[in-house]
């Protein structure tokens, strides 16, 4: 089955819910960055968040990038998506590995650290892009994330994200946003906070294998949840291509360029996002420092 992303509307068009399998993605990922487990249910949790915000862009050309770095093992995560959404990204430490936490589960928490934060960039066209940075507050990204709304976009939001692995990879992946609209009032609210009480973790969902609608209608209280966009499947996918780094390689300058020529007679360069070797011969660099020349 194809991953999924589903956009509802419930309690009477007031409350907005998006929620995604991102189960095939998340998958794709860990294959890429060959990561252990604790770092694919942590890059898993990143990869759904961004994929879930990119469908709220606008524009084709629209792209967003979010940059998560704590003081836990990991160090650095990375994701980038456009409009579509097609996400990619890397992780500084794909091979982080920790005890389980005290409930047993992977200690995502722990990888990221708690000390650090969210950096997200919007370029939707303006003359600069938006800049959104947000300290983190437990590592464990779903409630960091739901703190970067608030703080970095006045938005009061309900993040979840869950990523479950076993002994052959991601067993599932998704997660959900809920906004409020405009009109919503103190008790649909209230309705909503009860519902995700009883609802329980993202995880716990995945693994009774619930539909995104039986997700949503659990999550709002609402079991007459309208269906409002459906046809958006995220995908892990990376644009790079070996013109892209022959503009890498130019811009080094003509003087470095000629030093490498010289030195290794040639150049391999590997993209972070996909793991892909671009190899530039002699000639290739040669021709390189030509066009520089011109």
């Amino acid at each position: 089955m194809p991953d999924k992303i589903i956009k509802f509307l419930a309690h009477n068009q007031k409350i907005l819910v998006i929620c995604a399998d991102t189960t095939n993605l998340v998958e794709k990922a860990r294959k890429i960055h060959d990561l252990s487990p604790l770092a694919t249910a942590s890059f898993g949790r990143m990869l759904t968040i961004t994929s879930i915000m990119g469908t709220e862009m606008k524009h084709q050309k629209d792209k967003l990038t979010v940059q998560i770095k704590g003081n836990g093992p990991i160090e650095m995560m990375v994701a980038t998506t456009n409009y579509f959404p097609q996400v990619k990204g890397y992780v500084i430490n794909p091979q982080v590995d920790l005890p389980l936490n005290e409930f047993g589960k992977l200690d995502v928490g722990g990888a990221v650290g708690q000390d650090g934060y969210i950096n997200v960039i919007k370029d939707i066209g303006l003359k600069k892009p938006y800049i959104g940075i947000s300290p983190l507050i437990s590592g464990e990204i779903a409630d960091d994330f739901a703190n970067y709304f608030v703080h970095s976009e006045q938005r009061n939001s309900a993040v979840a994200l869950g990523v479950l692995v076993d002994k052959n990879g991601v067993k599932s992946a998704g997660g959900y946003l809920i906004n409020p609209m405009p009109g919503a009032k103190e008790e649909d609210i209230a309705k909503v906070e009860q519902a995700i009480f009883q609802a329980g973790a993202m995880s716990k969902m995945l693994d009774q294998q619930l539909s995104l609608q039986q997700i949503a209608q659990k999550i709002t209280g609402d079991e007459n949840v309208e269906m409002i966009e459906e046809d958006i499947t995220p995908v892990y996918l990376c644009d790079c291509s070996k013109e892209h780094f022959e503009r890498a390689l130019a811009t080094i300058g003509k003087g470095e360029l000629q030093n490498l020529i010289q030195t290794d007679g040639q150049a391999e360069l590997v993209c972070h996002f996909c793991n892909k070797k671009y190899h530039f011969s002699k000639e290739d660099l040669e021709e390189i420092v030509k066009n520089i020349s011109k």
